[in-house]
């Protein structure tokens, strides 16, 4: 139901997350369409320019440094595909390339890169040697020899993670495994009992790795360290490696992610093999009550265990607030109440120290969290903290991240260096390094020949590449204050390419997935729906991020529970008020898209408003009432809506479109997967039939062997093409 870059890693570069992803070509045999509107073709040929040039640059995928700072691993695509390449952090000229491929033209998919501990070996999946593309870990020392196959595989794999002390690799295994874990992939076709045959279950392996100092050992089959019946989205080792921390839930997983629980289990001495639930949301009392929970991290004295908590609409889509609890268990404490602010990833610097990677207003930051406790409970936690935050060490209007995990950065042992890729809405991706204490010169505006403030820019890959679109302006607004819950919002304004402030234009109002999540700034067309082909084709472009987004606190992304498309809605127009007060925009070309959550957003407003003269609305949500019984993720609705539908009808009709559909009157464009869980497609269908039959110039189009998030590159583009022809003819660019 989101937009946030990145959901769940790949095993090549992390894939940019949940709810949003789409793009698209289209087979005519699977639309249903309708459309007596005639109007002038749009330029065909300069629309195909257009797209062609979105992604135009090198991409990063996954940037891990070494733990003693020396040396830098990455993912770099390339024509073929992508490689790893390893370089003297100093020097990623020479770079050298690590693979399992023998010959040259071996092209193998190869990434999940982690360094061990020591950092004289880094691991990571290949399926250079697997049967039927199955990825297996290898480990390749730098001494001159061979990367050697650790594992023997039969499933779907991510997240490896070094045991501190390097004599272990535990990650994510499906084993068996038909599809995808989570909802964004296509789901299977249903057949048997819905909901127990065929259900796959993500569990936490566990293989041993070797010194080096002995002849290799042949690869292994992992033993699975977590119950059958649990499925485990993430986890983390404890410092002594004898143990392992993890969210999981009852089976299925795409389901029950907002229900999970924080686990603990043994491996070795009195009580291995024991998972022990040490937290549940839906138990505990206060603020965390009902809500969830992500990225576990274990103190260092192995006391504690601190996480992210709060109201999140997607699995890998994190925002919320930094808790902490005993290791033991007991009741949670929140570090940064009140703070306004997003919290997305956290990493321990010592006992008293988290770093935390958070969103504020439009910016990306890093800052360092400090707390001292006072009292204990019975499990020895403070009852009491008191946290303060230094200055943040950095703070850009950027996507950041290390490709694993939204906001996440790559560290050394001692906390002394950050690398991390990043993108601007004007600068394609590059490699970056934030120093906590930075010497004389190199941490001041602009950094050492960086384009972003306050950080060191480490490669130069995209130096010749300009952007085919607008420049982009962050925005402030306040939305209506005469109406209960006013509050001021952020968003992004992209302006036309070639802007001339002398001209008239059209705007189109992007609203993202979610709708815990928040437009960020970030370079490209990004595979689906997106700004910057928009305003290459002569349109200004709002992205708004209203109430229920992250960016500005837990509060802020609270404010749309039970209001879905009322308190949002009105943010957004309030947006659309402040950029036609500003800038010269044709109030009769104004137009709205989205996916998922902004699919919702785009049936709902024009059912409420006749402001918008076309519309897209991709993965949407017509019918909340008939939505609850057809997605494959319920689990999400009860801490948005107070009750399920079963139980409070009313609030879920209030928000759904098909009851205002007689005030809808704009031309819609509808798109969906045939096999989407998040957003089914009979939501799609059911709001395309009540646009016809009230005569509302519509398509549907439906893409086969889709999800949520689609994966075949012709339909990601059709998606784009579609969308940009629609806009064309009903709401055309141009003076």
């Amino acid at each position: 139901m989101f937009w946030f870059p990145v959901k769940r890693p790949s095993l090549v570069t992390s894939i940019f997350g949940a709810a949003l992803i789409l793009g698209a070509v289209f087979n005519p045999s699977y639309a249903v369409a309708q459309d007596t509107h005639t109007v002038t073709a749009p330029d065909r040929t300069h629309i195909d320019e257009v797209l062609n040039g979105l992604n135009r640059g090198r991409s990063i995928g996954e940037v891990a440094v070494a733990p003693d700072g020396k040396r830098l691993a990455w993912i770099q695509r390339t024509r073929d595909g992508s490689e790893i390449l390893v370089a003297p952090l100093d020097n990623l000229g020479k770079s050298q390339q690590v693979t399992v491929a023998a010959k040259e033209d071996l092209h193998c998919q190869e990434g999940q890169i982690v360094w061990r501990p020591d950092a004289k070996a880094l691991a990571f999946f290949s399926n250079c040697g697997g049967i039927g593309g199955q990825f297996d870990l290898y480990l390749d020392r730098f001494d001159g020899n061979p990367s050697r196959r650790l594992t023997y595989l039969s499933g779907e794999v991510s997240a490896p993670a070094f045991s501190p002390d390097g004599t272990r690799l535990a990650f994510l295994y499906v084993q068996g495994a038909t599809r995808p874990a989570g909802a964004l992939a296509a789901m299977k076709a249903p057949a048997g009992v819905v909901g127990e045959d065929g259900v796959e279950i993500q569990r936490l392996a566990v293989v041993p790795v070797d010194d080096g100092k002995q002849p290799d050992p042949e690869p292994v089959t992992p033993v699975l360290a977590t119950p059958p019946n649990l499925h485990v989205y993430e986890f983390d080792w404890s410092p002594d490696s004898k143990s392992l921390a993890y969210v999981a839930a009852d089976p299925p997983g795409e389901n029950n992610w907002w229900v999970a629980k924080l686990y603990t289990r043994t491996l070795e001495g009195t009580g291995q093999g024991v998972a022990k639930a040490i937290l549940a949301p839906a138990e505990v009392s206060g603020q965390l009550h009902g809500l969830q929970i992500a990225v576990p991290r274990w103190s260092p004295d192995g006391k504690t265990i601190a996480f992210i908590g709060g109201l999140m609409s997607d699995q890998g889509a994190t925002g919320g607030d930094v808790w902490i609890v005993s290791a033991k268990g007991g009741q949670p404490h929140n570090l940064t109440q009140n703070r306004p602010t997003s919290p997305a990833w956290i990493e321990w610097g010592d006992d008293e120290h988290i770093y935390v990677g958070e969103l504020s207003g439009g910016n990306c930051q890093l800052v360092r969290l400090r707390f001292q406790t006072s009292g204990s409970d019975s499990n020895g936690v403070g009852e009491r903290a008191a946290t303060s935050f230094d200055a943040p060490i950095f703070s850009v209007p950027a996507m950041v991240g290390d490709g694993r995990m939204e906001l996440g950065l790559s560290s050394t042992a001692d906390h002394s260096l950050f690398v991390f890729r990043a993108s601007t809405f004007d600068h394609p991706q590059e490699l970056y390094l934030a120093r906590l204490d930075p010497p004389a010169g190199t941490h001041g505006p602009q950094g050492a020949g960086s384009n972003l403030s306050g950080v060191v820019q480490l490669s130069h890959l995209n130096d010749s590449v300009d952007p085919g679109w607008g420049k982009s302006i962050s925005l402030s607004w306040q939305s209506d204050k005469e109406k209960a819950g006013s509050f001021s919002v952020q968003g992004w304004l992209m302006l036309p390419k070639e802007y001339d402030p002398a001209k008239k234009y059209p705007l189109i109002v992007e609203v993202h997935g979610g709708p815990a999540s928040a437009q960020i700034a970030h370079w490209g067309g990004g595979g689906g729906l997106g700004a910057a082909a928009f305003s290459a084709l002569g349109y200004f472009v709002l992205q708004p991020n209203p109430r229920g987004s992250f960016g500005q606190g837990e509060a802020f992304t609270q404010a749309n529970r039970k209001d879905f498309g009322h308190g949002d809605l009105d943010d957004i127009l309030a947006g659309v008020d402040t950029v036609l007060a500003r800038y010269p925009v044709d109030p009769g070309r104004v137009g709205i898209m989205g996916w998922s959550y902004g699919g919702f957003m785009t049936m709902f407003a024009v059912t409420q408003t006749g402001r918008f003269k076309a519309a897209v609305a991709g993965a949407g949500i017509s019918n909340w009432q008939s939505y609850y019984g057809e997605n494959s993720i319920d689990q999400w609705m009860t801490p948005y809506f107070g009750a399920s539908v079963y139980d409070d009808p009313a609030v879920y009709a209030r928000s759904s479109a098909i009851n205002f559909i007689k005030q809808a009157h704009t031309p819609t464009l509808v798109l969906v997967g045939d096999r989407d869980g998040e957003c089914p497609a009979p939501q799609s269908y059911e709001f395309w039939h009540a646009l016809r039959s009230q005569h509302v110039p519509t398509q549907l189009v439906v893409y086969p062997n889709e999800g949520h998030g689609f994966v075949d590159p012709a339909h990601r583009r059709d998606v784009m093409e579609r969308a940009v022809e629609w806009f064309a003819r009903y709401l055309p660019p141009g003076p």
